[in-house]
Protein backbone atom coordinates (compact mmCIF):
# COMPACT_ATOMS: atom_id res chain seq x y z
CA UNK A 1 0.00 0.00 0.00
CA UNK A 2 1.20 3.48 -0.83
CA UNK A 3 -0.27 6.83 0.15
CA UNK A 4 0.33 9.56 -2.40
CA UNK A 5 -0.30 13.27 -2.72
CA UNK A 6 -1.68 13.40 -6.25
CA UNK A 7 -3.48 15.87 -8.44
CA UNK A 8 -6.60 13.86 -7.62
CA UNK A 9 -6.13 14.77 -3.96
CA UNK A 10 -6.53 18.39 -5.04
CA UNK A 11 -9.04 18.22 -7.88
CA UNK A 12 -10.50 14.70 -7.93
CA UNK A 13 -9.66 14.34 -11.61
CA UNK A 14 -6.60 12.15 -12.00
CA UNK A 15 -6.18 8.43 -11.76
CA UNK A 16 -3.44 6.72 -9.79
CA UNK A 17 -0.05 6.75 -11.49
CA UNK A 18 1.46 3.31 -12.00
CA UNK A 19 5.21 2.84 -11.80
CA UNK A 20 7.89 0.65 -13.32
CA UNK A 21 10.07 -1.48 -11.01
CA UNK A 22 12.60 1.38 -11.10
CA UNK A 23 10.03 3.80 -9.69
CA UNK A 24 9.48 5.73 -12.93
CA UNK A 25 5.98 6.49 -14.25
CA UNK A 26 4.62 4.02 -16.78
CA UNK A 27 3.62 5.25 -20.24
CA UNK A 28 -0.01 6.37 -20.59
CA UNK A 29 -2.47 3.53 -21.10
CA UNK A 30 -5.12 3.30 -23.77
CA UNK A 31 -5.51 4.21 -27.43
CA UNK A 32 -4.81 7.69 -28.80
CA UNK A 33 -7.80 9.04 -30.76
CA UNK A 34 -9.09 12.34 -32.18
CA UNK A 35 -12.54 13.88 -32.56
CA UNK A 36 -13.98 17.16 -33.90
CA UNK A 37 -15.98 19.05 -31.28
CA UNK A 38 -17.66 22.32 -32.29
CA UNK A 39 -15.15 22.74 -35.08
CA UNK A 40 -12.14 22.08 -32.83
CA UNK A 41 -9.90 19.04 -33.13
CA UNK A 42 -9.54 17.31 -29.76
CA UNK A 43 -7.08 14.51 -29.04
CA UNK A 44 -8.02 12.07 -26.33
CA UNK A 45 -6.99 8.73 -24.90
CA UNK A 46 -9.50 5.88 -24.90
CA UNK A 47 -9.13 3.28 -22.16
CA UNK A 48 -11.25 0.15 -22.25
CA UNK A 49 -12.17 -0.83 -18.71
CA UNK A 50 -14.46 -3.07 -16.69
CA UNK A 51 -17.23 -0.57 -16.02
CA UNK A 52 -20.88 -0.02 -16.93
CA UNK A 53 -20.80 3.50 -18.34
CA UNK A 54 -18.60 5.94 -20.26
CA UNK A 55 -16.52 8.21 -18.05
CA UNK A 56 -14.40 11.25 -18.84
CA UNK A 57 -11.60 12.98 -16.97
CA UNK A 58 -9.62 16.09 -17.91
CA UNK A 59 -6.31 17.19 -16.45
CA UNK A 60 -2.94 18.52 -17.61
CA UNK A 61 -2.45 15.50 -19.85
CA UNK A 62 -5.71 16.24 -21.69
CA UNK A 63 -8.91 14.23 -22.10
CA UNK A 64 -9.11 10.58 -21.06
CA UNK A 65 -12.22 8.53 -21.83
CA UNK A 66 -12.92 5.24 -20.06
CA UNK A 67 -15.54 2.99 -21.58
CA UNK A 68 -16.79 -0.60 -21.31
CA UNK A 69 -15.18 -3.00 -23.76
CA UNK A 70 -18.51 -3.67 -25.45
CA UNK A 71 -19.38 -0.05 -26.31
CA UNK A 72 -18.72 0.74 -30.02
CA UNK A 73 -16.59 3.72 -31.01
CA UNK A 74 -19.57 5.37 -32.69
CA UNK A 75 -21.45 5.51 -29.37
CA UNK A 76 -18.39 6.89 -27.56
CA UNK A 77 -18.05 9.67 -30.12
CA UNK A 78 -21.74 10.49 -29.77
CA UNK A 79 -21.35 10.92 -26.02
CA UNK A 80 -18.30 13.13 -26.49
CA UNK A 81 -20.16 15.27 -29.02
CA UNK A 82 -23.03 15.81 -26.58
CA UNK A 83 -20.54 16.94 -23.92
CA UNK A 84 -18.49 18.94 -26.43
CA UNK A 85 -18.99 22.36 -24.83
CA UNK A 86 -18.04 21.10 -21.38
CA UNK A 87 -14.99 19.29 -22.74
CA UNK A 88 -13.69 22.34 -24.61
CA UNK A 89 -14.34 24.63 -21.66
CA UNK A 90 -12.62 22.26 -19.22
CA UNK A 91 -9.59 21.83 -21.48
CA UNK A 92 -9.24 25.62 -21.71
CA UNK A 93 -9.44 25.92 -17.92
CA UNK A 94 -6.68 23.38 -17.42
CA UNK A 95 -4.46 24.99 -20.03
CA UNK A 96 -4.91 28.33 -18.26
CA UNK A 97 -3.36 26.80 -15.15
CA UNK A 98 -0.07 26.23 -16.94
CA UNK A 99 2.85 28.47 -16.25
CA UNK A 100 6.30 28.51 -17.80
CA UNK A 101 8.16 26.78 -15.02
CA UNK A 102 11.21 25.94 -17.13
CA UNK A 103 12.67 28.05 -19.96
CA UNK A 104 11.64 27.36 -23.52
CA UNK A 105 15.01 28.73 -24.58
CA UNK A 106 17.97 28.19 -22.29
CA UNK A 107 19.57 31.55 -22.78
CA UNK A 108 19.96 34.85 -20.95
CA UNK A 109 16.64 36.51 -20.19
CA UNK A 110 14.53 33.37 -19.98
CA UNK A 111 12.34 32.93 -16.88
CA UNK A 112 12.79 30.04 -14.46
CA UNK A 113 11.17 29.25 -11.12
CA UNK A 114 13.27 28.64 -8.03
CA UNK A 115 11.79 28.34 -4.53
CA UNK A 116 8.59 30.08 -5.61
CA UNK A 117 10.33 33.04 -7.25
CA UNK A 118 10.51 33.72 -10.98
CA UNK A 119 14.16 34.45 -11.72
CA UNK A 120 15.83 35.61 -14.92
CA UNK A 121 18.33 33.20 -16.39
CA UNK A 122 21.78 34.68 -16.96
CA UNK A 123 24.16 32.45 -18.91
CA UNK A 124 27.78 33.53 -19.20
CA UNK A 125 30.95 31.83 -20.46
CA UNK A 126 33.33 30.45 -17.88
CA UNK A 127 35.92 27.65 -17.75
CA UNK A 128 34.41 26.62 -14.42
CA UNK A 129 30.82 25.39 -14.07
CA UNK A 130 28.75 27.12 -11.39
CA UNK A 131 25.21 28.28 -10.63
CA UNK A 132 24.20 31.02 -8.23
CA UNK A 133 20.72 32.26 -7.35
CA UNK A 134 19.87 35.66 -5.90
CA UNK A 135 16.61 37.56 -5.60
CA UNK A 136 16.57 38.47 -9.30
CA UNK A 137 18.77 36.18 -11.36
CA UNK A 138 19.81 32.58 -11.70
CA UNK A 139 23.35 32.99 -13.01
CA UNK A 140 24.86 30.07 -14.85
CA UNK A 141 28.58 29.96 -15.56
CA UNK A 142 29.27 27.35 -18.23
CA UNK A 143 32.10 26.59 -20.70
CA UNK A 144 29.70 26.33 -23.66
CA UNK A 145 26.97 28.92 -22.89
CA UNK A 146 25.46 28.78 -26.39
CA UNK A 147 24.75 25.04 -26.21
CA UNK A 148 21.21 25.23 -24.84
CA UNK A 149 20.85 21.49 -24.44
CA UNK A 150 23.95 21.28 -22.25
CA UNK A 151 22.86 24.28 -20.22
CA UNK A 152 19.44 22.70 -19.69
CA UNK A 153 20.97 19.44 -18.43
CA UNK A 154 23.35 21.32 -16.16
CA UNK A 155 20.64 23.52 -14.60
CA UNK A 156 18.17 20.64 -14.22
CA UNK A 157 20.80 18.57 -12.42
CA UNK A 158 21.53 21.56 -10.17
CA UNK A 159 17.84 21.91 -9.31
CA UNK A 160 17.69 18.24 -8.34
CA UNK A 161 20.79 18.69 -6.18
CA UNK A 162 19.16 21.71 -4.55
CA UNK A 163 16.06 19.64 -3.81
CA UNK A 164 18.24 17.05 -2.14
CA UNK A 165 20.10 19.70 -0.15
CA UNK A 166 17.12 21.80 0.96
CA UNK A 167 14.03 19.59 0.84
CA UNK A 168 15.15 16.18 2.10
CA UNK A 169 16.38 17.46 5.49
CA UNK A 170 12.89 18.84 6.12
CA UNK A 171 11.60 15.26 6.11
CA UNK A 172 13.95 14.29 8.92
CA UNK A 173 12.92 17.35 10.90
CA UNK A 174 9.19 16.61 10.62
CA UNK A 175 9.65 12.85 11.08
CA UNK A 176 11.49 13.38 14.37
CA UNK A 177 8.29 14.92 15.76
CA UNK A 178 6.16 11.80 15.21
CA UNK A 179 8.48 8.78 15.22
CA UNK A 180 11.87 7.54 16.36
CA UNK A 181 12.35 5.78 13.03
CA UNK A 182 14.45 7.59 10.41
CA UNK A 183 12.57 7.19 7.09
CA UNK A 184 14.23 6.44 3.79
CA UNK A 185 13.80 9.47 1.53
CA UNK A 186 14.24 9.54 -2.25
CA UNK A 187 13.69 12.05 -5.01
CA UNK A 188 11.27 11.16 -7.81
CA UNK A 189 10.34 12.54 -11.21
CA UNK A 190 6.68 11.55 -11.12
CA UNK A 191 4.31 13.46 -13.41
CA UNK A 192 1.18 13.37 -11.24
CA UNK A 193 2.22 13.46 -7.59
CA UNK A 194 4.23 15.66 -5.27
CA UNK A 195 5.15 12.82 -2.97
CA UNK A 196 4.32 9.37 -1.68
CA UNK A 197 4.87 7.19 1.36
CA UNK A 198 4.61 3.39 1.34
CA UNK A 199 4.04 0.80 4.04
CA UNK A 200 7.78 0.34 4.43
CA UNK A 201 8.23 3.96 5.45
CA UNK A 202 9.89 5.00 2.18
CA UNK A 203 9.05 8.59 1.29
CA UNK A 204 9.47 9.80 -2.29
CA UNK A 205 9.38 13.51 -3.05
CA UNK A 206 9.17 15.13 -6.46
CA UNK A 207 12.38 17.01 -7.26
CA UNK A 208 10.30 19.93 -8.57
CA UNK A 209 9.46 20.79 -4.99
CA UNK A 210 12.55 23.00 -5.17
CA UNK A 211 10.55 25.27 -7.47
CA UNK A 212 7.68 25.69 -4.98
CA UNK A 213 7.55 28.33 -2.24
CA UNK A 214 9.19 26.89 0.91
CA UNK A 215 5.95 27.07 2.91
CA UNK A 216 4.22 24.77 0.39
CA UNK A 217 7.18 22.41 0.46
CA UNK A 218 6.81 22.14 4.22
CA UNK A 219 3.12 21.32 3.85
CA UNK A 220 3.83 18.53 1.36
CA UNK A 221 6.59 17.14 3.55
CA UNK A 222 4.27 17.23 6.58
CA UNK A 223 1.61 15.43 4.51
CA UNK A 224 3.94 12.57 3.62
CA UNK A 225 5.47 12.33 7.09
CA UNK A 226 1.96 12.03 8.54
CA UNK A 227 1.57 8.91 6.40
CA UNK A 228 4.31 7.29 8.48
CA UNK A 229 1.69 7.18 11.25
CA UNK A 230 -1.56 6.97 9.24
CA UNK A 231 -1.27 5.37 5.79
CA UNK A 232 -4.64 6.78 4.75
CA UNK A 233 -6.54 10.08 4.55
CA UNK A 234 -8.61 9.63 7.68
CA UNK A 235 -9.67 12.35 10.09
CA UNK A 236 -6.77 11.42 12.37
CA UNK A 237 -4.38 11.75 9.44
CA UNK A 238 -5.55 15.29 8.62
CA UNK A 239 -5.41 16.24 12.28
CA UNK A 240 -1.78 15.14 12.40
CA UNK A 241 -0.99 17.10 9.22
CA UNK A 242 -2.50 20.20 10.82
CA UNK A 243 -0.48 19.64 14.00
CA UNK A 244 2.72 19.32 11.99
CA UNK A 245 1.90 22.21 9.68
CA UNK A 246 -0.65 24.68 11.08
CA UNK A 247 -2.65 26.24 8.26
CA UNK A 248 -2.46 23.07 6.18
CA UNK A 249 -5.95 23.58 4.72
CA UNK A 250 -4.96 26.94 3.27
CA UNK A 251 -1.70 25.49 1.92
CA UNK A 252 -3.62 22.66 0.28
CA UNK A 253 -5.84 25.15 -1.54
CA UNK A 254 -2.86 27.25 -2.63
CA UNK A 255 -1.07 24.24 -4.02
CA UNK A 256 -3.45 23.90 -6.97
CA UNK A 257 -1.91 27.02 -8.55
CA UNK A 258 1.40 25.19 -8.83
CA UNK A 259 0.31 21.87 -10.28
CA UNK A 260 1.68 22.79 -13.72
CA UNK A 261 5.14 22.05 -12.34
CA UNK A 262 4.34 18.35 -12.36
CA UNK A 263 3.62 18.41 -16.08
CA UNK A 264 6.54 20.61 -17.15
Amino acid sequence: MTARMRLRDLFGTRTREERTPDGDPRPPEGQARRIMLAGASVDYRLVRARRRSIGMQIDFSGLTVRAPRWVPLREIDEVLSKRGSWILRSLDEWRARRRHVMPREWKTGAAILYRGRELALVVRPSPERAIEADLINLTVAYPVPHDEREVEVFVTRWLRDEAERLVLPRVLDYASRVTDVVPTVRLSKARSEWGSCDQYGVIRLNWRLIQLPPELVDYIVAHEVAHLVHLNHSTRFWSLVERLHPGSSRARQTLDDWTALLDA
